[in-house]
C-alpha cells in the first residue's frame, strides 16, 4: 500500500479546538503556519509570561505549564472549532458556541473557559499571541502521526479513540503500525516537501479524554505502556525543503 497524507490539522488556539485543512505551505525550519498561534495563560503562568513581555505580549517561547491544557481539564479536550472567515468559532458540549476575533475578544474567551476549568487549578487570565508559536516543543517542528498505528492501538484497546485527542498536524496512512517510531534521523518526503524526523512524541494524560464528551474514558499513558512498553505516539519532524502539501499526497520514507 502506498503511504499517503490523510489529514492536515492545525490548532489556532493551543489546547482549544482544531481544524482540518486541505493543503498548507510549509517553510524550512518553521512550524505549521497558524498552528498554536494563540494560547490562554493561567495565573501560574503569568510570572513567566510577564517576565518575557514586550509591548504587552510575550516575546519568546514559553513552556506549556504556562497555559491552559487538556491534561488539567478533560472538558477542555472536548472543545472543537477553528477559523471561519475572520472569526474563530468554538463549540463544547456543555457550552453555548462562542464566536471571537482573537485579537480583540480574549476576555470573552477566558470567561467562556472558566466553567470548564477546575476550581482548584490556577485560573485562566488572558489570551496571548506571542513572538513564538505555542507548541509544546521549543523547536520549530511539526508533528506526524500514523492512522495505521492508531488503528492498531484501537484494536488492542478495544475502543475507538479517533484522531482529535492527539492534536497532531499531519496524519499518514499506509505505514506499518508504529514504524514511524524507528524513523528518527530519516528524511520523509510528502509530495515535494522533505522533513527530517527528530524525535518521538511522548504522551500525557490529556489524551485520556474523549473529545466528544469531555470525559476521561481511558488511562492512555498506562495503556500505551502496557500494550507497547512505552508511552510514545507519533513523531516530530523539521521541515528541510519547503513547499505546499495537500491531502492525498504520496509519502515516501
Amino acid at each position: 500500500m502506498t503511504a499517503r497524507l490523510a489529514h492536515i490539522r492545525r490548532h489556532p488556539i493551543k489546547s482549544i479546538g482544531g481544524e482540518g485543512l486541505d493543503s498548507v505551505a510549509l517553510s524550512p525550519a518553521r512550524r505549521m503556519p497558524g498552528d498554536r498561534e494563540w494560547a490562554v495563560v493561567t495565573e501560574a503562568g503569568e510570572r513567566n509570561a510577564k517576565a518575557s513581555e514586550s509591548g504587552g505580549e510575550p516575546d519568546r517561547w514559553l513552556p506549556k505549564s504556562c497555559f491552559i491544557r487538556g491534561v488539567s481539564s478533560a472538558p477542555v479536550q472536548a472543545i472543537s472549532g477553528g477559523w471561519q472567515d475572520d472569526r474563530i468559532i468554538l463549540s463544547q458540549p456543555s457550552q453555548d458556541d462562542l464566536t471571537i476575533d482573537p485579537q480583540h475578544d480574549g476576555a470573552r474567551l477566558v470567561d467562556w473557559l472558566r466553567p470548564l476549568w477546575p476550581a482548584d487549578a490556577p485560573a485562566p487570565t488572558r489570551l496571548v499571541r506571542g513572538a513564538a508559536i505555542w507548541t509544546d516543543s521549543k523547536w520549530p517542528w511539526v508533528s506526524i502521526l500514523s492512522l495505521d498505528s492508531l488503528r492498531d492501538l484501537e484494536s488492542r484497546a478495544g475502543m475507538t479513540l479517533g484522531i482529535h485527542r492527539w492534536r497532531g498536524n499531519l496524519w499518514i496512512e499506509g505505514w506499518t503500525p508504529f514504524a514511524e517510531l524507528d524513523m528518527i534521523g530519516q528524511v520523509i518526503r510528502i509530495g515535494a516537501v522533505e522533513l527530517r524526523v527528530t524525535e518521538r512524541i511522548g504522551r500525557c494524560q490529556a489524551t485520556s479524554a474523549d473529545t466528544e464528551t469531555g470525559q476521561r474514558d481511558i488511562d492512555m499513558v498506562e495503556t500505551l505502556e502496557r500494550l507497547y512498553g512505552h508511552t510514545d505516539f507519533g513523531i516530530f519532524a523539521e521541515v528541510v525543503t519547503g513547499g505546499e502539501i495537500a491531502t492525498g499526497d504520496e509519502v515516501a520514507a
